[in-house]
């Protein structure tokens, strides 16, 4: 009875004020429509960002540093045949691990690489550094997130041929080369010089979405790797939830065929180890942009804070004559804090909606705008086609000749919007439930006495 008491009262208090009544002022529309903007921008802000974010960190972890590594190190050889003999000793060791990873609960794939920094020349002078990833020819079988992040953009991920090489789109637009071209491949550490021929068959160009690996990796074959260079011998595992990697880390440290590996240093690693510096820089840079955009609702907060003060000293008599006829001072504050939830609900929920509708088509907002604008511009050549003047080109918002991106990716993470709506609704109910403490402090006696 007492909550339905107050329902009434607090819903004659905002109906009266909402009719029009002389002096009423637009600070709760006002409220309403700021609280819903910041709501609005901070989930389209926020999902951009995430889009971007998550791009470059998924193309890191699925592509560069898996989600644990399993190191074999290299022992030093002094020529060809000992490097064979440590080559086979390095492979039966993988082998025995990788199938022992197999068996651990949580473990999707164990893909065995070598990497090693080599020079290549394509068609014409110059050269270019890139760092050689050799791989087993059926890896994007065993690895999907590899093979999810990776775009063949022309050819094919072929490496079954010793000789056959995978570049990355930038890095062949460098070498001036196309599928079916040759290139030519020299290891830094100059094993590869021993009279072989250093000439190797483009079957494929992909593209990543990562600018750096776009223009400084290759592919070639593992066996291949292990001839360019006297390179460690790695296993790239993947795990269904690569926060889990503490616990597949203990695991692995547990198999028999690593504690057993013949003197070998076998050194586990977790993809926490690897870009820690920019995987920090990218988790600052989100917390910054979240506080900087949240400031909206600080300054939403103060404006309903002053109208609902503003309130309570135009209703004065009103709550004298509340608290005179037995409300209590929880009753009195409750009458204004709900006035303060009808303004956060309505412009936080209403900015949510309309944030998360927008994030989730943003693509179709740029494109939409970019045709608003073209239909301008061709108006205009018309014009301009009548005055003999040059046409104006059309315009693009990711140009490719500024822009590595195509389109702007945004993703949406649900306890990220569910957070921002209650940052928002709680700033108003806060700013209410502050302001309404003056409210609870008047006293009957001293408002009604002159009455």
């Amino acid at each position: 009875m007492r909550l339905g008491w107050m329902a009434f009262i607090a819903a004659r208090h905002n109906s009266h004020r909402k009719k029009g009544a002389p002096g009423a002022s637009p600070a709760p529309i006002l409220a309403i429509l700021g609280i819903g903007v910041g709501v609005l921008a901070l989930i389209v802000i926020i999902a951009v960002m995430n889009g971007f974010q998550l791009g470059f960190i998924e193309s890191i972890i699925e592509i560069s540093s898996f989600h644990v590594r399993v190191e074999i190190p290299a022992v030093s050889a002094d020529d060809f045949d000992s490097v064979f003999i440590e080559i086979d000793e390095q492979n039966a060791l993988m082998d025995a691990v990788a199938e022992q990873l197999r068996t651990i609960p949580g473990v999707v794939s164990a893909a065995p690489f070598r990497e090693l920094y080599a020079i290549l020349r394509g068609k014409r002078s110059g050269q270019e550094g890139a760092l050689i990833r050799g791989l087993v020819p059926n890896v994007l079988e065993q690895d999907a997130g590899m093979a999810e992040k990776l775009e063949i953009e022309r050819g094919a991920f072929d490496l079954t041929e010793p000789k056959s090489i995978v570049l990355g789109a930038e890095l062949a637009s460098r070498l001036y080369v196309r599928v079916g071209d040759t290139v030519e491949l020299a290891s830094l550490s100059g094993l590869f010089d021993a009279g072989k021929d250093s000439a190797f068959t483009v079957t494929g160009i992909f593209r990543s979405g990562f600018y750096e690996y776009d223009i400084g990796w290759a592919f070639v074959n593992i066996n291949t790797a292990a001839l360019l260079d006297e390179t460690s011998l790695m296993l790239g595992v993947k795990l269904k939830n690569r926060w889990n990697d503490a616990r597949a880390l203990q695991l692995i440290n547990d198999l028999s065929a690593v504690k057993n590996a013949g003197g070998a240093v076998v050194n586990i690693t977790s993809w926490r180890d690897y870009n820690k510096a920019f995987f920090s820089a990218l988790r600052l840079e989100k917390l910054l942009i979240f506080l900087l955009v949240g400031l909206i609702f600080i300054v939403v907060g103060l404006n309903i804070f002053q109208a609902q003060r503003r309130a309570v000293l135009e209703r004065s008599e009103e709550i004298g004559l509340l608290r005179a006829l037995g409300a209590d001072e929880w009753a009195v504050r409750l009458i204004f804090v709900w006035d303060g939830f009808v303004i956060g609900l309505i412009g936080a929920g209403a900015g949510a909606v309309l944030g998360l509708f927008l994030a989730t088509h943003i693509g179709g907002f740029f494109t939409a705008l970019e045709h608003i604008v073209n239909a301008f511009i061709s108006l205009l050549n018309l014009i301009y086609g009548v005055l003999d003047r040059s046409p104006v080109e059309e315009f693009a918002i990711f140009s490719p000749a500024v822009f590595y991106i195509k389109e702007i990716p945004a993703r949406v993470i649900p306890h990220e919007a569910v957070l921002i709506f209650l940052f928002g609704f709680l700033s108003a109910l806060m700013a209410s439930w502050f302001a309404s403490r003056r409210a609870a402090r008047t006293r009957p006696a001293e408002v009604l006495r002159y009455e």
